[in-house]
């Protein structure tokens, strides 16, 4: 059996870290979806570069748009949103079937909002309306701002992807930023059923950072490398479980929200000593979403192992972590470190993206 469907009946869902027009016009997505399992679709700044200048089916439309008298990121969105809508029309009856759990695309706000929640808020709320489905995350940061717009966007009914999560810490402060928003929502008279979330914990950025400070130690710090970023997440799952399957998440769920999903992301192994299904293999357990790069997806496809492994070990995921504090390896600060390279780097990305829609 294809191990991706494999996946799926453990209760994760697989989702395409990845989107273009050569995936939409030539069948591709349509593919993954019906014959892998594949429930969803992430986007980013880096993704839509790499998209827009190596695939000729955008050639036309960018010439057309720059002959009109508008902005580069106008361009850009008017490029991008109607991939979004085809991805998302694509995913739609998954999304019904499902009762909206499943079958979501994100599109992400401007990197250059990180530090900007009532601009991440209007970005968001004008995003929304623009896609116009119901099926439709919109990315923003963890930062210190995205968590007030997250706060802010879930109390206005709109469904949130959370980004550039790489810590513990990230992922307490985003579920209760969501949590809050719920809260917003339903004091409104709101629908609370109708939101979606997931909180996407990076993961083999954790182990590149965390891997150099082991090897600098070396000796038996050496033991620790490869073993952060499946200990974060196999933790976090725990602080999931506790959060929304416990007393303090009841009265919400009586009134039909939805847990917030983990989503682990950045799951394509950076170092090549170590297995290609790293971030996957290990971290297989329902109310989850893994996103996968196209090689990781084959991958997987190819030669994975399935089965419910996300709370195996957990015991040995608090040993690596205390094993890390105890060499005066703060965790927190790892992620804070990473979170504003994370934020660099799609900063950067979206500059040169901009760069291929400025006249």
């Amino acid at each position: 059996m294809n191990p991706l469907l494999q996946v799926r009946e453990q209760g994760q869902q697989i989702w395409l870290d990845n989107l273009s027009r050569t995936l939409l016009n030539e069948g591709h997505l349509a593919r993954f979806i019906a014959e892998d399992g594949v429930a969803g679709v992430t986007t980013n700044p880096a993704i839509f570069y790499k998209a827009i200048a190596g695939g000729r089916y955008y050639e036309d439309d960018l010439a057309a748009l720059k002959r009109q008298p508008i902005g580069a990121e106008a361009r850009y969105e008017q490029l991008v949103i109607p991939d979004v809508q085809r991805a998302c029309d694509l995913l739609l009856p998954l999304h019904h079937e499902s009762h909206g759990n499943k079958g979501y695309v994100s599109l992400e706000v401007s990197p250059d909002l990180a530090d900007d929640a009532a601009g991440t808020l209007e970005a968001g709320l004008r995003l929304k309306a623009a896609v116009d489905r119901p099926n439709l995350l919109i990315k923003v940061p963890a930062s210190a701002a995205g968590l007030k717009a997250i706060e802010q966007l879930i109390g206005a009914g709109v469904s949130v992807n959370v980004t550039l999560m790489f810590s513990l810490a990230h992922v307490d402060a985003v579920a209760a930023a969501y949590v809050r928003g719920l809260e917003r929502l339903r004091a409104a008279g709101g629908d609370v059923s109708s939101v979606m979330s997931v909180a996407s914990l990076f993961l083999s950025r954790v182990d590149t950072l965390v891997d150099k400070q082991l090897e600098e130690l070396g000796g038996e710090a050496l033991a620790l490398r490869g073993k952060a970023a499946v200990a974060t997440a196999r933790l976090a799952y725990q602080h999931y479980r506790a959060r929304f399957h416990g007393p303090d998440f009841a009265a919400l769920q009586a009134a039909g929200a939805r847990p917030q999903f983990m989503l682990w992301a950045s799951t394509g192994t950076k170092n090549p000593d170590y297995s290609d299904l790293l971030y996957v293999e290990p971290l297989i357990g329902p109310e989850t979403v893994n996103t996968l790069p196209d090689a990781t997806l084959d991958a997987l496809r190819d030669h994975g192992r399935v089965g419910n492994t996300l709370e195996q070990d957990v015991g040995l995921a608090q040993a690596a972590m205390d094993g890390l504090a105890a060499l005066s390896i703060d965790m927190d600060a790892v992620g804070e470190k990473l979170q504003a390279d994370g934020l660099h780097q799609f900063e950067e990305a979206f500059s040169k993206l901009l760069e291929l829609t400025a006249d």
